[in-house]
């Protein structure tokens, strides 16, 4: 399973049977190194499935070009909806993305700008000169950038230029935290206690936050996707909390205004889907189950939720469509709550604009909401009725990061996708994503890879094709998150619906550590690698000249072979033999018997284990007998004592340095501020000292591992 493997390293020895090494020699002898085989999968599927089943009336004019201001797999995914409604299509970039996906799906693409995100996706300037240029008649923001900026919209009309979204009001209204709270309450909205104001400072936040009593919740007025927000529970993180907020927000959104309000612990974060015309017309297309988060970031999503029940659905929907129509809200929209445990439920905010996850609501309801957001922005009724807004079936979203999720659930990993298969042979699987093999993931975007989506029938198929799809997913090149992913979506709380915004940190209260193998896992894995090892090994021989030196390492016309294994410091011995596409495999006493075709040049190698068909992903290292030998003299790095030194755990950008040589600084106390996607991370001293050298500058950019600050 896929994370069974992770991090894992199995060191192989080879002899003929009936020859043992000495133990000093077995110890250090690496013939074979299997490192991080991440996917280990039950069932190996080969189908296809299309997710979404709205139809497209050809005879239903709306507009010859759209102009998509956005980048990576949302801007992919409008222009599929575009290409599918016979609309010419327009994508602006960054001069670091000229060669992107969205770039090369579109019909033109403009170049608006370097690759800081204030300088090309957030440059209205440079973004409205397209339009100009390319007489595109409507713009989609896609999420995030300028998709919630009432200012874009005003300059589009300005321009008689359509945007693909709600009216200024409503983006004005529920854009802005304050205000939508204050409608929300108009409109007998259930709402969270809090400051209905905004914050001047961090003194005026202190001050607020001991009335409402902690802990609270710190956000930006103006932002969304979990940025410009922290909690906070106690004066000291108040203030940092503040700080950094506002940071994010000014960042992000362009605008570093904050409220503050009661944070409601271990809720549920479930949202309804809304979708309203140009008519009066508003439908709630049920609810989305959004608690998996890390850093208040969805990770997991589902429609619909296992909680809810469908007496406390329609309350929700009905005072979500309430919210909407208050607003004369005309457009896709997604109204967000928090859900206690007795299925109370709270207004949290308003997303005036196409969700991240929307893919689950299409995938249960059948509508296109790109689609239909077209639609409604050309002035076109809504076609559906409440009544007809149906559930059918489950759908389970996981977003695909380049993070390494060993560091706090998740820190950004940059490089390039040396390999990348997407799982979309799979029934039941769709991915959203804007990449493709020799892509970069750069410091200057969000880090995500794509969108694994799967569909089934009831909540326990989707969850197991989406087993299947992580196992099947090859990414290589940057680090991802797959295998948190596969833990979370197995895990017994997981499946009995026993979850909420805290469940990472619940559930892996010392960090996400992997899967823990059991004694028959481990006995699988150290079966299949030792099999692979040796089929590695036939396999060359056929490549073998008789004139080259080359000396393999399994000898021919063996009837079977003693390996020793080293897993996690500990060696197993193994005897493995071979019939045909079989291995019999002796493992600590065990036998199993382990078949496959033994394709080794794909990245993915289907495996049967006495009868467990495994679906693995590997990577081998082969030394000579001699290198292996000779491996027992090599001396171990020592470990760096990191107490005096600060390096920076992921490659960003310096926003701010807080100290100079020869400050005298406490454990524990802000040292500097690197920004990494989007999100600002505040680096501590690991004790206390004067400072002796600092290695960095505000506005250098910086590598995981680079050396920032050394005390004395």
């Amino acid at each position: 399973m896929a994370g069974f493997w992770t991090g894992a390293a199995a060191l192989v020895t080879a002899g003929r049977r009936g020859r043992r090494w000495p133990q000093p020699l077995m110890r250090s002898v690496a013939l074979w190194t299997v490192k991080h085989v991440p996917h280990y999968s039950r069932r190996y599927l080969v189908a296809s499935r299309t997710l979404c089943s709205a139809g497209y009336d050809s005879n239903e004019k709306t507009f010859d070009k759209i102009l998509i201001a956005n980048r990576g797999e949302i801007a992919c995914r409008v222009i599929k909806t575009c290409k599918k409604m016979g609309i010419k299509t327009v994508a602006i970039h960054s001069d670091v993305d000229a060669s992107s996906v969205h770039v090369k799906m579109a019909d033109e693409a403009v170049c608006v700008g370097p690759a800081p995100t204030s300088k090309s996706y957030l440059n209205m300037d440079a973004i409205m000169d397209a339009v100009r240029n390319t007489r595109a008649q409507a713009v989609h923001p896609g999420y995030g950038f300028l998709s919630e900026n009432k200012e874009f919209a005003k300059c589009l009309a300005a321009e008689d230029v359509i945007f693909i979204g709600p009216d200024t009001h409503a983006i004005q209204a529920m854009g802005d935290k304050i205000e939508s709270k204050l409608l929300a309450k108009k409109a007998k909205v259930n709402t969270i206690p809090g400051f209905d104001g905004v914050v001047k400072d961090a003194d005026e936040a202190v001050r607020i936050a001991r009335e409402i009593g902690y802990p609270v919740m710190i956000k930006a007025s103006a932002g969304g996707g979990g940025k410009g927000m922290r909690i906070a529970w106690d004066d000291e993180e108040t203030r940092d909390g503040f700080r950094f907020s506002s940071q994010e927000a000014a960042s992000s959104f362009g605008d570093d205004r904050l409220l503050i309000e009661k944070f409601i612990d271990n809720p549920r974060h479930i949202e309804i889907q809304v979708l309203g015309d140009k008519h009066g017309n508003a439908l709630w297309l049920n609810e989305r189950e959004c608690s998996i988060q890390r850093r208040n970031q969805k990770v997991v999503e589902e429609a619909p939720s296992i909680f809810l029940d469908s007496e406390t659905r329609r309350a929700m929907g009905e005072q979500a469509v309430a919210l909407a129509k208050a607003v004369n809200y005309s457009s896709a929209g997604t109204v967000e709550f928090l859900v206690d445990s007795k299925k109370n439920f709270y207004f949290l905010e308003m997303n005036t604009r196409l969700q991240v996850e929307h893919p689950v609501t299409e995938c249960i309801t059948g509508l296109d909401l790109v689609q239909e957001m077209i639609r409604v922005a050309k002035g076109y009724p809504l076609r559906h009725k409440q009544a007809d807004i149906p559930i059918n079936g489950w759908a389970v979203e996981c977003r695909v990061y380049a993070e390494d999720p060993y560091k706090s659930f998740g820190l950004p990993s940059v490089g390039r996708l040396s390999q990348y298969e997407e799982p979309i042979r799979l029934p039941g699987v769709r991915v959203d994503s804007g990449i493709q093999p020799g892509s970069d993931i750069s410091i200057y975007y969000d880090p995500m890879i794509s969108k694994l989506i799967t569909y089934g029938s009831d909540r326990t198929e989707a969850l197991k094709r989406m087993e299947d799809a992580l196992d099947n997913y090859v990414i290589r090149g940057v680090t991802h998150n797959i295998a948190l992913l596969r833990e979370v979506i197995i895990n017994s709380r997981f499946i009995e619906g026993n979850i909420n915004t805290k469940f990472l940190s619940d559930v892996y209260p010392d960090g996400f550590k992997g899967h823990q193998l059991t004694e028959t896992e481990r006995n699988q894995f150290l079966a299949v690698a030792s099999s692979l090892f040796v089929a590695s090994q036939l396999r060359a021989q056929h490549f073998q000249d008789h004139g080259n030196s080359r000396v393999p390492i399994v000898k021919p016309q063996v009837a079977s072979w003693e390996l020793s294994v080293k897993l996690h410091d500990e060696i197993h011995t193994v005897i493995a033999s071979k019939s045909g596409p079989t291995f019999s495999v002796e493992v600590d006493g065990s036998k199993l018997n382990v078949t496959s075709t033994w394709n080794l040049a794909s990245p993915l190698l289907s495996v049967n284990v006495d009868g467990t068909q495994r679906t693995i992903q590997y990577k081998v290292r082969i030394l000579t007998k001699l290198a292996a030998e000779l491996h027992k003299f090599m001396l171990e790095k020592a470990a760096e004592d990191t107490s005096s030194i600060l390096r920076s755990p992921m490659p960003g950008v310096v926003v701010a340095i807080s100290v100079k040589p020869g400050d005298l600084v406490a454990e524990g106390q802000e040292i500097c501020v690197i920004e990494a996607m989007k999100m600002q991370n505040s680096m501590t001293a690991g004790k206390t000292g004067k400072v002796k050298s600092v290695h960095c500058k505000a506005g250098d950019t910086v590598g995981e591992g680079d050396l920032l600050v050394e005390l004395e």
